[in-house]
């Protein structure tokens, strides 16, 4: 209880709101507003997460591929040998320049990545790279590292994709492996998991 409106106690974010609407005659004292603006941008912060994110409008900016080998070098060198890293290659001039193909061939293309690379699977890096976040499986995940799944592929490979062949999600999550190889270079050598 900080102050009163009306002769009734009010919350600092009464205050807050009384102090920004004076015809509602709220009366507060001097530090309540003050007081209460970190909780009103907690508050803003958590909203911002909770519920923007997941619609995707947080839009964090990609970092580029090269960022990631920095942690991910097996993972990096299998998608470097992959279609999609040469996604935009495979264009002729013509389709180079043509919006419907660059949406699948080079998504991010307006912010200078010229590939289907890790953030087009993985969302934009920016909140998630960091060392210590990616530590965190459940904060990377929350600021944004997404786990590809069949929705995010059927994005671009769909029944309107000029294929010769359907899209078996299954059959093609096997061309694009570069999680096992990544898995795999980074358990300890057999004698060294049981020591402190």
């Amino acid at each position: 209880m900080v102050g009163s409106a009306g002769g009734l106690p009010v919350s600092a974010l009464e205050c807050l709101w009384a102090n920004s609407l004076p015809a509602r005659g709220g009366m507060c004292y001097g530090g309540a507003v003050m007081r209460a603006f970190p909780f009103a941008i907690a508050a803003l912060a958590a909203f911002t997460f909770v519920v923007l994110r997941p619609s995707g409008a947080l839009g964090a900016e990609p970092v580029g591929a090269d960022n990631c080998k920095a942690c991910h070098e097996t993972a990096y060198k299998t998608w470097k040998d992959s279609q999609h890293a040469r996604s935009l290659e495979s264009l002729s001039p013509r389709q180079q320049k043509d919006g419907r193909c660059l949406s699948c061939h080079a998504p991010q293309n307006s912010r200078g990545l010229k590939e289907v690379s890790c953030e087009t699977c993985h969302g934009g890096g920016q909140y998630y790279t960091p060392t210590y976040v990616m530590k965190d499986k459940e904060l990377a995940r929350a600021v944004g590292l997404e786990d590809p799944s069949e929705k995010i592929c059927s994005k671009c490979h769909d029944s309107n994709a000029p294929s010769l062949k359907p899209f078996k999600f299954i059959d093609r999550l096997k061309l694009i492996d570069h999680w096992s190889a990544e898995r795999e270079a980074r358990k300890p050598p057999a004698g060294e998991k049981n020591k402190p």
